[in-house]
């Protein structure tokens, strides 16, 4: 009865979250207990040479995983859901979506997942002495101008998956700073653009005569806790298609997988961290002071609420896991077995714990694309082993799980060792953490640090997001967003704590020396495998 009064009169916070293959809707209780989900699949298409998702998509997606989470509602509490205390979306960072004045997409969504931009990634680092990756919204609209494409001129407004969302359900051209900072770099004191950087850039384009300057056509920068509008007439249609959810509820600032990530971990105070393991993979250091130089390598981000972050980010993670165990579940198929694929990721994994610490001479990459961070434009999915390597299952699982990480670690390697970054604790979340003790025990190997998980850590970024919108909803009068989620959220919730085991540690340093060595291979995948 007391969740149906707290649903009923809007006591509630609703996340919504566009991850890579899963648009997911969270609904948190006061508690910030989860009451309610829903979720969608998609995949992105791979369309002349582009990294993509169509609006459609978008629209069907985010429809669709609000109306299950609406029937969950309904079928658990026996009432119509027709209003929320606050709202937030979230989605993937990065990428380049620009629009004309009258609104309209000029050219296909192109995502983070994209390595296109290489040219323009290097005049800009070289231009603002500051690390630019390919990913970036920026990146994507220099090579736009390099590329000279006919549509830069007509470009009214540049924004992120969340920011698109989130303007086309509130009217707001607004985004959340860690979503911001990955599309042009933030100065952490105004909480802003970089302004001069931003003067750098205009002054790059402007014998090209564009109509525009750059801060025009980029979002309003906002932080947790502000206001970022409240969803229209048309905003409430959009997302609920049966016509019951009411307008008026306010939404926070959106905010990038990055962000949502470190609130879903409680990670946004100095020295604490968070690796996010699916299709790709990120680890997130909030850091003490400044690098001492630029590393390519090295993303610098912010967290929610403005704070700068080391941010390694590679590409590719769990796919070709995932292809993997789909080739065992076809082959219980074929055999006349009914598979359970969480009971066969769970096996799989486990399995993985008996291999060498090595494993064995076997070495696999996971790259279904570029992979920035180890020097790859392109990808090509490839498995290797050695004549006389130890060819077992649990060893063959084991360089998947060890593959999945490794270009992380080659990453993570500079902040720890060449700029002494340091971290009390790293959280884990996302699908690879999933089967309990596996995945963290190995990232704690590649880290040399203690990683834990949260119970909520499977709800992932869509509860992140409902969170993000219930501090905007529920702070007291100045009150941060690290201050809220130690005691607000994450109150005598530590997680499952696991330290590095030293055996893991050294042989993941082996298999990584194995792993470089073979890039060649991988190089020649690439070159004549299309």
């Amino acid at each position: 009865m007391d969740i149906k009064e707290m649903i009923r009169n809007g006591r509630t916070a609703l996340g919504i979250e566009f991850g890579s293959t899963r648009i997911k809707a969270v609904l948190i209780g006061e508690d910030i207990t989860p009451v309610a989900s829903g979720s969608y699949e998609w995949e992105n298409q791979y369309e002349n040479n582009i990294w993509t998702y169509s609006l459609d998509m978008v629209w069907e997606g985010l429809q669709e995983s609000y109306s299950r989470l609406a029937e969950e509602v309904r079928k658990q509490y026996g009432i119509t859901l027709e209003t929320v205390g606050s709202i937030g979306f979230s989605a993937m960072m990065h990428g380049y979506m620009v629009f004309n004045k009258e609104g309209e997409l000029l050219v296909p969504f192109r995502t983070w997942r994209n390595t296109i931009t290489a040219q323009a990634a290097e005049e800009l680092t070289e231009l603002f002495r500051y690390n630019i990756p390919q990913r970036w919204s920026i990146a994507h609209l220099r090579q736009a101008i390099l590329n000279k494409e006919e549509h830069v001129k007509e470009v009214d407004f540049l924004t992120t998956l969340a920011g698109y969302v989130h303007w086309k359900l509130t009217g707001e051209k607004v985004l959340g700073v860690g979503d911001a900072s990955g599309m042009f770099p933030i100065d952490t004191d105004t909480k802003d653009y970089n302004a001069k950087m931003l003067e750098q850039f205009d002054g790059l384009v402007a014998k090209e005569g564009y109509p525009w300057k750059l801060k025009d056509i980029l979002p309003k920068v906002l932080t947790a806790g502000q206001n970022a509008g409240i969803l229209t007439e048309e905003g409430a249609r959009l997302l609920d298609v049966s016509g019951r959810l009411k307008a008026g509820i306010p939404v926070c600032p959106p905010e990038g997988d990055a962000g949502t990530g470190m609130a879903a971990t409680n990670s946004v105070a100095v020295r604490t961290g968070n690796v996010s393991a699916g299709t790709s993979v990120f680890a997130m250091i909030v850091l003490e002071k400044e690098l001492s130089k630029v590393y390519p390598e090295i993303d610098l981000v912010t967290t929610p609420d403005g704070s700068l972050v080391g941010m390694v980010h590679c590409n590719n993670c769990t796919s070709d896991l995932n292809a993997w165990v789909h080739i065992f579940k076809e082959f219980m198929v074929t055999m006349g077995l009914e598979p359970d694929m969480d009971k066969l990721f769970g096996t799989l994994y486990r399995k993985a714990l008996e291999g060498d610490k090595d494993c064995g001479g076997l070495v696999s990459y996971c790259y279904f694309s570029g992979e920035p961070v180890t020097g790859f434009e392109e990808g090509r999915p490839l498995f290797a082993r050695s004549i006389d390597c130890k060819f077992t299952l649990a060893n063959f699982m084991r360089t998947h799980l060890y593959s999945s990480l490794a270009a992380l670690k080659i990453g993570l390697d500079i902040l720890f060792k060449e700029e002494k970054v340091r971290a009390d604790e790293i959280y884990g979340h996302g699908g690879l953490f999933k089967t309990k003790g596996v995945g963290q025990g190995i990232l704690a190997a590649v880290m040399g640090t203690p990683v834990s998980v949260m119970e909520t850590a499977g709800e992932g970024g869509a509860w992140g997001i409902a969170v993000l919108a219930s501090y905007m909803k529920n702070k007291a009068e100045g009150e941060c967003l690290a201050d809220y989620l130690n005691e607000k959220v994450f109150a005598g919730n530590k997680g499952s704590r696991m330290e590095p085991d030293p055996a893991d540690v050294a042989g993941f340093d082996e298999f990584i020396k194995l792993y470089k060595a073979g890039f060649p291979i991988e190089r020649a995948a690439v070159a004549e495998l299309q």
